[in-house]
């Protein structure tokens, strides 16, 4: 083992790279663009054997990684934001034929308006597909999923493809200490792929993304589609385990962080979780009895693991990064569901914040715990609400001001 400073981009790369993946197809879009970098490097260096082939388009080249997959070739690409989009038909081919492969998306808000730094509107859009979705918080996160992802994904109790995410600049392009595993343990607890649903092989011909079958063989296909994420919840904590066992590092469903005798909760995921667990200690050096619980594995739902986890605590704030316009955090529709019907269900309160990238302050996230204590004690609060500084309002009124247009409501 050594260790390195890398970005998350690299991360991942190196995660392709230990997994030995045969096939790599791309097509380069800000921020993930340094992760086919590396790769095609190290295929044209002859470091990494597999094949390394550029696309038109996230279309192609998403329909190639399903292809090779389907071939029987362990496969990983990687994308970002509308490039994910542009491919997103694919996303239900892959899930349907039952392909194993890692997918990496960097994520980055949606257009329009545009930006390139982190929102999960663009992943979170992907969650009804039938990709696994692992959302990691550091660099070292990052490359231990994608050896993970592939461990999963390729379960025979499992055979769907896994969907790696990290935040877009936020991680994508900060680097951080990671240990790189030595490559013979790697081997060790992720052998060379051996297909056995999908593969070309002459001796044992097959049908595999067949035409127009109509809906009870449709209703069939997808209801198994379903039945094996499910299954991924406890298939997941077997690889979870085994991976401690081999690197001494444990990944489970959710992560617990001063939790044991926590009242008030937020809920976080990706990298802005950094910011809520600093929150944390800040607020337990004060006395207040504060936790984060931070989402990691989000398809499938572990709805059960989470609704033990916050039952019987006097609030929980749900920091969503994404915002389904209409309703609110897509999250914390799903944790609200979760808890639906439980013993000591806690106050619950949606908040919207860090969308497109935009910072989460100190005092933004500390005036959540104030409203925690506030709805705990049965007080009117606001939910969904909106992070969004005096200051920041101030700058984007200045911004509307020279564009000649009027305040939007």
């Amino acid at each position: 083992m050594t260790r390195e400073l890398l970005t998350g981009n690299a991360s991942a790369a190196w995660g392709a790279r230990l997994a030995d993946v045969d096939y790599v197809p791309a097509f380069p879009i800000t921020p993930q663009t340094e992760i086919i970098e590396l790769l095609s490097r190290w295929v044209t260096e002859g470091e990494l054997a597999g094949r390394f082939v550029t696309f038109d388009s996230e279309h192609s080249m998403l329909t190639a990684a399903g292809a090779a997959a389907a071939t029987g070739a362990r496969v990983f690409t990687a994308t970002s934001s509308q490039g994910l989009l542009y491919g997103f038909e694919m996303l239900y081919t892959m899930a349907g034929w039952r392909v194993p492969l890692v997918l990496v998306n960097v994520s980055r808000g949606l257009s329009s308006p545009v930006t390139l730094e982190a929102d999960h509107n663009d992943v979170l859009s992907a969650r009804d597909t039938g990709f696994l979705q692992i959302h990691a918080e550091t660099c070292q996160e990052v490359l231990d999923s994608v050896l993970i992802g592939y461990r999963l994904a390729e379960s025979e109790d499992v055979a769907l493809p896994v969907l790696v995410n990290m935040d877009g600049f936020t991680l994508s392009f900060t680097r951080e200490p990671v240990d790189l595993p030595d490559a013979d343990r790697v081997r060790e607890f992720l052998p060379s792929y051996e297909p056995r649903h999908a593969f070309i092989r002459g001796d044992e011909p097959m049908a595999q993304g067949t035409a127009v079958l109509g809906g009870f063989a449709y209703s069939y296909f997808r209801y198994q589609l379903h039945l094996a994420q499910r299954r991924a919840l406890e298939v997941h904590e077997q690889h979870a385990r085994a991976f401690h066992e081999a690197f001494g590092r444990f990944y489970g469903l959710i992560e617990l962080f001063e939790m044991d005798d926590a009242d008030f909760v937020l809920v976080m995921s990706n990298a802005f979780a950094t910011k809520g667990k600093a929150a944390v200690r800040r607020l337990r050096a004060r006395g207040v009895k504060a936790g984060l619980l931070r989402l990691r594995v989000l398809r499938p739902f572990p709805g059960e693991v989470i609704a033990r986890a916050l039952s019987g605590r006097k609030a929980v704030g749900v920091i969503d990064q994404n915002l389904s316009p209409g309703i609110g955090g897509i999250t914390f529709q799903e944790i609200a569901a979760a808890l639906y019907g439980t013993r000591e269900a806690p106050a619950l309160l949606s908040i919207i914040g860090g969308l497109g990238g935009k910072n989460l302050s100190d005092p933004e996230l500390e005036s959540i715990f104030h409203d925690l204590e506030r709805a705990a004690a049965g007080d009117p609060v606001p939910s969904p609400r909106l992070l969004y500084t005096e200051a920041e309002k101030e700058r984007m009124e200045g911004l509307l001001h020279i564009a000649g247009k009027g305040i939007l409501s």
